[in-house]
């Protein structure tokens, strides 16, 4: 049997083992180191008892008296003045009565001491044993007795640590071979589940995480882990990709830079057209780098929560026809049409940069995913307490298994990435976070004939 120290296996051992071991001790301590002070209170407190009934009762004839002497193995004696008017016939029980009362002078004490109730502790010269005794009043000059020998135990104890010691022995076996058995069998599936999670974490996705117990912690366990290694699958592919989108990113537009960058220096510094255009695809590629570098600091600020919102109160229908006005020259040179039909001043309260970030990447997105038509519709609608604003493309939607991935970091539905005309792949995730921060409801509705985002703003009413 191999254990290690601090093992669980070894832990469930050692603690049920420690268990018995506790109990044994409280069985040693209370049947036989104890027992003789258990004894003694027993006894007393049930000759005490005893007394409390005999002064209760008004009228006790000498049959009940004799019952309750016999039944409990006690004696009872009434004196009235300076006589005895009954004794119980237990002498064989070893109890302080008759001539033996010579010896001792616990009545005249008890007598004189005007008490109610006393208790003693005497030797009987008669049997040579210890007696205790309860003195109480009955009436003025009526006085009660009731004693009970303290037979000794030594007999009884040796007895019991014979029994004991053969008990315990046995109990000890018992318990170290169950406690193995036990610690087993809950260790076994632990130690199995441990094992996958080291190939989780050495990058293995594609391990079971079986309990292969019924212990309905351990089966929470496995599929908490289940769950965690199919997030980490999720992320980690999600991470190759973001850094293979990324650099792809990062890589064409340094490219371009840097090749007419090389144009301008060694070719077109003497042509002033070739030159002009040279530095407007110098100046748009950085542009384009810019918005890649901005979109992922501002990601990572509000992922770290350390981006914090500026509501100010600001006409949602003006800004929507600002950022419309971004996009002529893609209605001229491409053909898109943006269809955006309201004209009605609405009011709400939040960050302007914001709510314009999620707008302009949400239409964005629309752009890159739209049909043939290249339609975008802007749809504006006032409810009763917020303000419904969604976003629709023509494009050839998205399965609805796919549907919750979406607003991941680079994520794909065609699972390729394809360089965003506008954008820089991250825009829904940074709508997503904006969103959350807002605590505004969001979502996304999709079909073959084309997909809608679109969140709720609540509605500013004193401004309306």
């Amino acid at each position: 049997m191999h254990l290690k120290k601090n093992s669980l296996k070894t832990k469930i051992w050692l603690y049920l083992a420690f268990f018995s071991v506790v109990i044994l001790l409280f069985l040693w301590f209370f049947q036989v180191v104890s027992l003789n002070t258990y004894y003694k209170w027993y006894k007393t407190k049930e000759i005490e008892n005893i007394s409390n009934q005999i002064r209760q009762k008004k009228q006790v004839d000498i049959n009940t008296l004799d019952d309750m002497a016999f039944d409990h193995g006690i004696c009872i004696e009434v004196v009235q003045g300076s006589s005895t008017t009954y004794i119980s016939n237990s002498y064989n029980k070893g109890c302080l009565l008759g001539d033996a009362t010579r010896e001792s002078n616990y009545k005249d004490d008890f007598i004189t001491s005007n008490l109610k109730k006393r208790n003693y502790e005497l030797i009987n010269p008669r049997f040579n044993n210890k007696t205790i005794i309860s003195a109480s009043r009955i009436d003025k000059d009526v006085y009660l007795y009731v004693s009970a020998s303290l037979q000794p135990l030594d007999s009884s104890i040796l007895i019991l640590k014979s029994q004991l010691l053969y008990v315990s022995f046995i109990v000890l076996i018992l318990a170290f071979l169950i406690g193995y058995f036990i610690s087993k069998k809950i260790s076994r599936p632990m130690e199995k589940l441990q094992k996958s999670a080291k190939r989780m974490a050495k990058g293995e996705y594609n391990v079971v995480f079986d309990a292969d117990s019924d212990i309905a912690e351990l089966q929470s366990l496995a599929q908490t882990l289940s769950y965690t290694r199919d997030e980490l699958s999720k992320t980690d592919e999600l991470r190759r990709e973001l850094l293979a989108n990324v650099g792809h990113d990062l890589k064409t537009p340094l490219t371009m830079i840097k090749a007419y960058a090389e144009m301008v220096k060694d070719l077109s510094y003497k042509n002033k057209n070739k030159r002009e255009k040279h530095l407007c695809t110098i100046i748009e590629e950085t542009d384009r780098l810019n918005l890649l570098v901005n979109d992922i600091l501002d990601l990572s600020r509000m992922q770290s929560q350390t981006m914090e919102l500026k509501k100010t109160t600001f006409n949602l229908h003006e800004l929507i026809e600002t950022i419309l006005s971004r996009y002529t020259i893609l209605k001229e040179t491409e053909k898109y049409q943006f269809i955006y039909e309201n004209k009605q001043d609405i009011y709400i309260e939040a960050d302007r940069h914001r709510i314009e970030q999620v707008i302009y990447n949400l239409i964005n997105n629309a752009i890159q995913y739209t049909g043939s038509d290249n339609k975008i519709y802007i749809l504006l609608q006032v409810l009763k307490k917020e303000v419904y604003i969604a976003v629709r493309d023509t494009g050839k939607g998205i399965p609805k298994e796919q549907q919750k991935y979406i607003w991941d970091k680079y994520y794909h539905s065609e699972k390729k990435h394809k360089r965003n005309a506008i954008g820089t792949g991250l825009g829904l995730s940074i709508v997503k976070n904006i969103l959350e921060m807002h605590a505004y409801k969001y979502g996304v509705t999709s079909s073959s004939k084309g997909t809608e985002f679109y969140f709720y703003v609540e509605l500013n009413q004193e401004k309306e």
